[in-house]
């Protein structure tokens, strides 16, 4: 719980807010301070989780604790950091989850690193992805069918397809492959039903998720990805 209420100036961008997508599971409007990412909130008996930051706005601080607070801001990738961070902690006395190969980007914050893998609850799950960048990670919801909410490490393509996408900023592209392929021996049709993605949710057209994600992930042909050009 929130140990005090320090104002914050609204910002600038889309106060929308955020919507109920699946059980327990707010997204927020596209933050343009992570250029466009898409933060969630996680309602859970153990602690609430919020993963990767909103614009930091009065009507998403409001939101936030109307909700009960947050317990813990997790931080998928690089991008995901906001530029308003160590006030979103301060604020929500929160802890903070990073990647160890990236929490030297907070330094003004307490940061929790972790190596590969991290058990957050009884049904949550911190998986280290490399590629897109040092420290990406996804968080595996074990609830309704299996939840994997993906970061950057692979978006949306079409309303119902993923993809990996090797930019300019892309830290590793056949590591980021490697890393999908790790999923798909990790999970399977019955344990991983839906994918949440961290940015490119437009191409969702409202519905917010990918589902028959297992299926989606394991037609991923890997090796002809090898070869794709820089866009």
């Amino acid at each position: 719980m929130p140990q005090n209420s320090t104002k914050i100036t609204a910002s600038p961008g889309n106060t929308k807010s955020p919507r109920l997508i699946l059980p327990g599971i707010f997204a927020f409007a596209p933050n343009r301070d992570t250029l466009g990412a898409t933060a969630y909130l996680i309602v859970n008996k153990s602690g609430n989780i919020l993963l990767d930051c909103p614009a930091w706005n009065e009507t998403n601080q409001e939101f936030l604790l109307a909700q009960g607070g947050i317990n813990t801001l997790i931080i998928t990738h690089r991008g995901g950091i906001g530029n308003k961070v160590m006030q979103m902690q301060q604020t929500l006395a929160c802890q903070i989850i990073l990647q160890e190969q990236e929490a030297y980007l907070l330094p003004e914050v307490e940061v929790n690193s972790f190596a590969e893998n991290l058990t957050i609850s009884s049904d949550l799950e911190l998986i280290w992805t490399p590629g897109h960048s040092p420290g990406s990670s996804c968080l595996y919801w074990q609830q309704q069918g299996g939840i994997l909410f993906s970061g950057r490490h692979f978006l949306p393509k079409s309303p119902t397809e993923i993809a990996p996408l090797r930019t300019a900023k892309t830290f590793h592209w056949w590591r980021q492959l490697n890393s999908i392929a790790k999923l798909c021996e990790r999970f399977d049709a019955e344990t991983l039903k839906y994918i949440l993605p961290g940015a490119n949710t437009g191409y969702l057209r409202g519905k917010g998720y990918i589902e028959n994600a297992y299926e989606q992930l394991t037609a991923l042909d890997l090796t002809a990805l090898r070869s794709t050009e820089v866009i």
